[in-house]
């Protein structure tokens, strides 16, 4: 009987760890989608805030 919960209590906990690793998994994943994400937007923003000040000098070289 002693073996039969033990084995129990055993899949039970590996299916618990199993679990919560598969969690764990996808929230760093996610977490990386929306890191890669912003740095992304990042840079667009940049490159346009570049491009408009480029722009600028070259319409009105005096300012």
């Amino acid at each position: 009987m002693v073996k039969v919960l033990t084995y129990f209590g055993m899949t039970l906990a590996a299916f618990a760890f199993w679990q919560s690793m598969d969690k764990v998994h996808v929230w760093i994943a996610l977490h990386q989608d929306e890191k890669q994400e912003r740095m992304e937007k990042e840079a667009e923003v940049k490159r346009v805030r570049a491009e408009l000040l480029r722009r600028a000098r070259e319409e009105d070289p005096l300012a």
